[in-house]
């Protein structure tokens, strides 16, 4: 079964936590957050410190994204602050190996993340020790962004990539996902699809998320 993570990025800021409940109760598998710094992306969102509000909120995962700079001086805060599963960015940080294993050590799931122009064959030495790839089909930074359609053919690489491996790491994808696109994404090898203003610019989240639900997996 395909996981389907609603990205807060694209919720009413004023209203997050009845956002996320109400994703929720739509059906939701996981919480995706993104978390931006102003330098690695040209956009600023939110801190530690929300997160452990949100975190009262709900049980479900919460895919915490981070794309800030220098991401290993910020991973203990964001795991105290109730993030399951935190991302970080090959080219964010010098010591790859090093960020994710912190991560491991705080008892997080750690993922690694592709900006569109980054090969995949920047994480070969690193997906043995990784929990999810996440691979970004929009430059980050924005919501609501067009599909970079070459895209497609970079997740089906990575599936088969991460397919030849002892332990599979789940593969994700994120930026600009709707029910047109979802279909061909999930073929194409997606475990996890993140998707923000598809579903909070919906007027039923509940129909939007069951519809996505229903493409994903009947391929």
């Amino acid at each position: 079964m395909k996981i389907i993570a609603p990205s807060i990025l694209s919720a009413d800021g004023g209203r997050l936590s009845e956002e996320i409940a109400t994703v929720e109760k739509a059906g939701a598998d996981w919480i995706h957050i993104d978390v931006m710094d102003g330098h690695f992306v040209p956009n600023i969102t939110i801190g530690p410190a929300i997160i452990s509000t949100l975190r009262k909120t709900t049980k479900l995962p919460f895919d915490v994204h981070l794309m800030i700079e220098n991401p290993e001086r910020y991973i203990e805060s964001f795991a105290q602050a109730g993030a399951d599963i935190i991302t970080v960015h090959v080219e964010a940080t010098n010591h790859l190996h090093r960020t994710i294993d912190m991560i491991k050590k705080l008892g997080r799931e750690a993922g690694v993340s592709l900006n569109p122009a980054t090969p995949l064959t920047q994480i070969e030495e690193i997906i043995p020790y990784i929990d999810l790839l996440l691979i970004m089909t929009v430059n980050p930074g924005f919501g609501g962004q067009q599909f970079i359609k070459t895209s497609l053919s970079k997740i089906a690489k990575a599936n088969k990539m991460l397919t030849g491996l002892s332990r599979k790491p789940l593969l994700e994808v994120d930026g600009g996902v709707n029910l047109k696109n979802i279909g061909d994404i999930a073929k194409a090898g997606a475990d996890v699809i993140v998707a923000g203003a598809a579903i909070f610019g919906s007027d039923d989240y509940q129909k939007t998320i069951a519809t996505m639900k229903l493409a994903a997996n009947n391929n």
